[in-house]
């Protein structure tokens, strides 16, 4: 059995390590079928997240700054248990999902992810109308403390796996 003194160094611990990379999607087209479950990607400034539509779109139209969403599991967690319901994160159509790391709400601060790749978080990623299709309330539940997510260029290519470490470079 921990005492308390020993479960709080434990947790102080796992804070300064970061979070995980807790899932993986993507769409080949606006408003396309989310593939979702994907184990590993791999992550580049000139595509984004591979196979995902939004990351060659703006390396077509040089505007980064929606190259790759991401979503806290945590913040997820709390809209939909505001609305009672059990919904996967996926439907929020996120890339990435992060969990036990709290970012900051922020813009330009850098998310390492694994051993090589690095993301410049560019700006909140406000939910949209899609969101009430989902589900009715739910881009209320996701408007309060950056709920809806991350906006992020990539500054570094790399490849990505589920469970691979998420720290916050600042």
């Amino acid at each position: 059995m921990q005492t308390d003194w020993q479960a709080s160094a434990a947790g102080e611990a796992q804070a300064a390590a970061g979070g995980r990379l807790a899932g993986i999607a993507r769409r080949d087209r606006s408003r396309g079928e989310i593939q979702h479950g994907l184990g590993h990607v791999h992550v580049s400034r000139a595509a984004g997240i591979a196979g995902d539509f939004r990351g060659a779109l703006a390396a077509q139209k040089s505007s980064f700054k929606r190259q790759v969403s991401l979503i806290e599991a945590e913040s997820w967690a709390a809209a939909i248990e505001d609305l009672r319901l059990d919904l996967p994160w996926w439907v929020r159509r996120n890339n990435l999902l992060v969990h036990g790391v709290r970012l900051p709400r922020q813009e330009k601060f850098v998310l390492g992810i694994g051993d090589e790749c690095r993301l410049l978080v560019t700006m909140e990623c406000d939910p949209c109308s899609r969101m009430e299709e989902i589900a009715p309330g739910l881009k209320a539940a996701l408007l309060p403390d950056w709920r809806g997510g991350f906006l992020a260029e990539v500054i570094a290519d790399g490849d990505i796996a589920v469970g691979d470490q998420v720290r916050i470079e600042l």
